[in-house]
This record gives C-alpha cells, sequence and structure tokens, in this order.
C-alpha cells in the first residue's frame, strides 16, 4: 500500500513525535529563565529526526505554572525576525522596537515559581508542528 500514498513532506497529516530544546536555569534572585535552543521534529517519511534552530522556531510560548492540564500562555515569543519585518512593514512601521525585541527572543523573561512548581514549554516549528516539554522547578540545568 506504500506505493499508493504520497510520501511528500507536503502529503504528511501528522507528525509522530518531537521535542523542545530547551534548557531552564534559577538566577541569583531565586527567579527562572527559559532558553530555547531549537526544536527536533521526528520526520515519518525519512525516518530520521528535523531539527531546527531557535531563530527559526516561528513561535514558543510559556505556561509558568503548569498543573498538567490546561496550557495557560504566560509568556510568548516569535524568534523568527522576518516575521517582525513583515509585521513592520504591515503596520507602517508602527512597532516599538524595544518592545518587540523581547518578544523576538530565544530567552523567557524572568518569573517566580508557581504553586504547581513546574512549566511548559510549547513550540511552533517553521511547518505549524506543535509540541510541548515540562520541567520540574528545582530540578534545572544552570549550563
Amino acid at each position: 500500500m506504500g506505493d499508493l500514498l504520497k510520501t511528500t513532506v507536503s502529503s504528511q497529516l501528522f507528525t509522530v513525535s518531537g521535542s523542545p530544546r530547551t534548557r531552564l536555569t534559577q538566577e541569583d534572585d531565586g527567579q527562572y529563565v527559559v532558553h530555547m535552543e531549537g526544536v527536533d521534529i521526528y520526520d515519518t517519511v525519512t525516518n530520521a529526526i528535523r531539527s531546527t534552530g531557535a531563530e527559526k522556531v516561528a513561535a514558543w510560548f510559556l505556561d509558568s505554572d503548569y498543573d498538567g492540564r490546561c496550557f495557560c500562555v504566560c509568556q510568548a515569543f516569535f524568534p523568527d525576525k522576518g516575521t517582525w519585518e513583515k509585521l513592520g512593514k504591515a503596520l507602517g512601521g508602527a512597532l516599538d522596537e524595544e518592545a518587540f525585541a523581547k518578544l523576538s527572543g530565544t530567552e523567557s523573561l524572568p518569573f517566580t515559581a508557581g504553586e504547581h512548581q513546574r512549566i511548559a514549554i510549547k513550540v511552533i516549528d517553521p511547518r505549524g508542528n506543535e509540541v510541548l516539554r515540562v520541567h520540574r522547578l528545582g530540578v534545572y540545568d544552570t549550563k
């Protein structure tokens, strides 16, 4: 039956799995910061992992008090600089460059630990695939 179905990238209906590459650090004042490094998506056509750098991620979102059931966006970032240029042109140059620089980054704004002691990062890759990663606070990587 494999010969009857198209095996092009555009014919894929879903992605089996993927994972954001993120790192969590704790600042001296006890607040946390998420560092977006990219996203890895399993390509079902080639049976390989496709890695995308953080600068090409379409969007990533942070839930700084993830309850394990409902993802609530607390911070939102759009690292692809080309998207911001298009938006700036569409708005006639009305963008506040400083404000939007924070929203186009690969590092979250500092935040405090919430009641549930875990966070979730949702990433949208350039093809629209959505993947999620959860970090437990108190167990972090300070690379």
